[in-house]
């Protein structure tokens, strides 16, 4: 909000002559009679509307008429500023009203707060694409494919992640293939199968009772590592990778080392030569509730006490990192509460704000203690619209907590103008008349830049993300809210305050010899005197027109700017192209996580594999004639060439059936013996028994197969992968699909981007309607149009440089970027085409004279508001200010550098 937004408080030293003068302006002039001409331009200069028939305006003695202006329409600007006249004026005469009905009002609507939630939030619910197709896909694998976590445990086989404990092992030597390492490690897994709980009943819960099974065992939570506890005499430096075979069996490890060096090829792996690094994972009961519950207090247990276990096993070989299936929520959840303490820092630092920005020298016109009931007014706004958003049951994110940091920023804008046009008024003028000449002129502005940032906000609502729409939902609201307080409560504020002024005027008039040189000194120091028309100029207005807006016209600074701006944009387009996409879900805990060095040893030595993905047959075919099968494994095939997918590691039941049926004989192309035969092949292949879905008719209504995946660390081949599978997939003959747990959050990474360009089309769209009803000049919306393209391209481009990912949470604040831009473009260039100077020159610097400071001043009250997010632990507190100053920074060198310079070109 920037439109004819001054210093409050400073008439004294100057207020810029915005739509404040234009009142007195027009009765100098000699304006018509009401009902004739409603004059409400943006300057003094500006051009005049009529309601009714053009009025023309005689030229001074000796000077030539100024040409013809353009007609324009003033069918919202008009009415709305009488509107906002009669209700100033009615405001002014019963204060108390408006000042305890807008408190009252807080009072009731702040009972919702007692409504915040208690409960976890669920964060695949809110920060994953709503009816994503992975969502459906799950729908379908647990509709058609069972799992038994008591006797048969698959990880690979589960449509949703189960209860687990992982723990990394990173060896201080070159490589953990050493017994001396692999008895340390020995060592902290039974230790860790030796933790129990006991509850308050005194029933314990051990880890044997709680952990997946596979027949009657534990799953072991590394196979390897298994193997040697039970033959010590395996030879370590003899190991082949991903899969090892043993006399008896065959060893998966992929995914289970990490950190590797290979050697030569044998058969389908390669020999091991080192391995830096090992995880350990703990496979825990999930599917029966009951048994979830205790799973759960055994994850807390380990939680709670596994650095003591650490610290009393005194590990020198290695070092180890931990993470469990509830650490994410819970250390999601702590994060929420480091930001409290800031939010008091960010209140203090904006009240410091506004009480300089509104002190003044003399006692009667000083803003102090108006300005810190405005800050408190913004306070109201963001009680109001939470305990309303809580009473009407909108679910309260974490990432909502944002909100009031902005709300600061951007509430106090209205405050400022709204103090700026009073300081304008005369003393002499009652108080109703006072309150109603501020409202008028600050109607327009108010009501534009409210409408701009909450349309922004609301447009939110269209996002695939539940965290962004309930984010935009709350932030909306709220603005609402102070748009209302600002008009009404803090309006009654100021009529209150302009009785003290009176009294205070009064009493420094009356004539007292004896005490009137202390009186002078203490409440008009200096000597300064009162001036009640507010006619003289604050020094950054003087600034903008005698320094910067004359430098900033010359040719050489033109040519820096237009280079610079060159610069600018190249820079910022070569981002867009290297910005990551999606969350990156250790970004949800704070700074100093534990499970911050886990993701970042996992991202170092075990990103190589991805996970294993379910290759589903989704209706009955024919498995038993030879056509289908060819295209069945013409698509296996595919898949396997994928560059994503590793071709030695494919599992599917149909391969393995007909080796059996061919091996014993039977005819795979006759129906009876296909699927007579089933039976007896799961008996000796148990593995596969939860793979094919068989009804009562004997009809395979479902199967699935498994393939690997490989090298998918980045978020763009995360989405590539997923794209490419789906693909291959849907042009299949048979009906396939795709699905891995993963998969519910990598459909982030290829939603986000269709998500913010339509976010940010629907908002930039209601932006030029709002400009063109608004400020009715076309050519203003010509440049609103291009600042809103030029601040978001250099945002996004900009974020890629400073480590910042597109993202919900960006997205939030890319959505904010338009309504920002907006505010600083338009009312500059508006301020531009309707100056009456005669060089495009002049032009520009009375533009900068006008709304120069405003746009400053607005850009650092709202960095104010949320630079303490900047001293927040968690990446979600910290890119909300990364993005919100790359937006006030980038939207600001729009507004006072790079347009003023365009518009002189054009």
């Amino acid at each position: 909000m920037i439109s004819s937004k001054v210093a409050p408080g400073e008439e004294e030293q100057g207020e810029s002559p915005s739509k404040v003068e234009l009142g007195e302006a027009e009765k100098q002039r000699g304006a018509p009679s009401e009902g004739q001409l409603e004059a409400v331009p943006l300057d003094e200069a500006g051009p005049s509307w009529t309601t009714g028939p053009p009025l023309e305006r005689l030229p001074p003695l000796g000077q030539e008429a100024p040409p013809p202006r353009r007609c324009h329409t003033n069918c919202l600007e008009a009415p709305l500023s009488r509107g906002f006249q009669r209700f100033g004026a009615t405001v002014g005469a019963n204060p108390w009203l408006f000042l305890l009905g807008p408190a009252l009002l807080t009072a009731s609507l702040g009972t919702g707060l007692i409504f915040l939630p208690k409960e976890k939030e669920n964060l695949e619910e809110q920060y994953t694409p709503i009816g994503s197709p992975a969502k459906a896909e799950r729908r379908f694998v647990q509709g058609h494919f069972s799992t038994n976590d008591t006797y048969r445990f698959s990880a690979s086989r589960t449509s949703s992640e189960t209860n687990f404990a992982s723990i990394l092992v990173v060896s201080l030597a070159n490589s953990l293939l050493e017994p001396e390492i692999f008895k340390e490690v020995s060592k902290l897994d039974q230790a860790v199968q030796a933790l129990k709980v006991v509850q308050e009943n005194g029933t314990q819960i051990l880890y044997q009772e709680v952990c997946a099974k596979y027949k009657t065992l534990c799953v072991p939570p590394n196979p390897l590592l298994f193997s040697w506890q039970h033959n010590s005499s395996l030879n370590l430096s003899d190991l082949t990778f991903p899969i090892h075979n043993t006399p008896t069996q065959l060893i998966y490890l992929a995914g289970f080392f990490g950190g590797n060096v290979l050697g030569q090829m044998t058969g389908r792996s390669q020999r091991l030569v080192e391995s830096r690094a090992m995880r350990l994972l703990y496979y825990l009961k999930t599917e029966d509730p009951e048994d979830s519950e205790r799973s759960q207090a055994w994850l807390t247990h380990f939680l709670d006490h596994f650095n003591d276990m650490k610290s009393s096993l005194t590990l020198e070989e290695i070092e180890v990192v931990y993470f469990t299936s509830l650490s994410r929520q819970l250390e999601f959840e702590a994060t929420s509460k480091t930001v409290i303490p800031l939010f008091h820092l960010a209140y203090i630092l904006i009240i410091l704000f506004a009480v300089v920005s509104c002190s003044r020298l003399d006692c009667i016109r000083n803003k102090m203690c108006v300005a810190v009931f405005g800050v408190f007014s913004v306070a109201m706004s963001v009680v109001s619209g939470f305990g309303l958003m809580l009473h009407l049951g909108v679910p309260f994110v974490i990432i909502v907590a944002n909100s009031p940091f902005l709300i600061l920023g951007v509430g106090v804008d209205d405050m400022f103008i709204m103090i700026s046009a009073w300081q304008k008024t005369s003393l002499s003028e009652s108080i109703r008349e006072r309150l109603s000449n501020s409202y008028s002129k600050v109607a327009v502005s108010i009501t534009i830049t409210t409408i701009t940032n909450v349309l922004a906000f609301y447009t939110g609502i269209t996002s695939s993300f539940r965290s962004v729409q309930y984010f935009c939902i709350y932030t909306g609201t709220t603005l609402l809210f102070c748009y209302f307080y600002s008009i009404t409560c803090f309006g009654a504020v100021m009529a209150l305050d302009g009785k003290r002024e009176v009294a205070w005027s009064r009493w420094l008039e009356k004539p007292d010899q004896k005490y009137s040189s202390l009186k002078k000194s203490c409440c008009v120091p200096f000597g300064s005197l009162i001036d009640k028309h507010g006619e003289d100029n604050h020094p950054m207005n003087l600034f903008f027109r005698d320094y910067f807006g004359p430098f900033l016209t010359t040719s050489k600074a033109k040519f820096i700017v237009v280079l610079l701006y060159i610069f600018y944009i190249i820079s910022s387009i070569y981002g867009c192209f290297q910005v990551q996409e999606g969350l990156d879900l250790r970004n949800l805990a704070s700074d100093d996580s534990y499970i911050t060095p886990y993701f970042n040893v996992e991202e170092d030595y075990f990103s190589d594999y991805g996970p294993r993905v379910m290759v589903i047959v989704t209706e009955s075919v024919n498995y038993w004639d030879n056509d289908v099968r060819q295209k069945l494994d013409k698509c296996m095939t595919q898949f396997e060439e994928n560059e994503y997918v590793d071709k030695n590691l494919t599992e599917f039941w149909l391969e393995a059936y007909m080796q059996y049926m061919n091996s014993s004989g039977n005819n795979p192309n006759d129906k009876n013996t296909f699927m007579n035969n089933i039976a007896g092949f799961l008996q000796f292949f148990p593995i596969f028994t939860y793979d094919i879905n068989i009804s009562s008719s004997n009809e395979i209504t479902s199967s699935r197969g498994f393939i690997q995946i490989v090298d998918v660390s980045s978020s763009s081949n995360k989405k590539r992968m997923l794209l490419k599978l789906r693909s291959i997939a849907e042009n299949c003959e048979v009906p396939l699909m795709v699905y891995n747990q993963a998969f519910i959050y990598f459909d982030q990474y290829a939603a986000i981007i269709e998500n913010t360009v339509r976010n940010v089309m629907i908002a930039s769209t209601a932006m030029f309607i709002v400009s063109l009803l608004l400020i009715p000049h076309p050519v203003c919306s010509l440049w609103v149009t291009f600042a809103i393209a030029s601040v978001i391209v250099g945002v996004t481009g900009f974020m890629a440089f400073w480590n910042v990912n597109l993202d919900s949470i960006s997205m939030i604040n890319l959505v904010i970027c338009i309504g920002f831009s907006f505010d600083f473009s338009a009312h500059i260039s508006y301020a531009f085409v309707s100056s009456t100077e005669p060089s495009v020159n002049k032009k520009s610097i009375e533009a900068l004279y006008l709304l120069g400071y405003p746009v400053l001043q607005s850009a650092i009250s709202t960095i104010i508001g949320v630079c303490v997010l900047s001293a927040a632990k968690a990446y979600i507190f910290r890119t909300f200010f990364k993005i919100m100053f790359l937006v006030m920074f980038f939207g600001a060198a729009h507004g006072l550098i790079f347009i003023p310079v365009f518009l002189t070109f054009f």
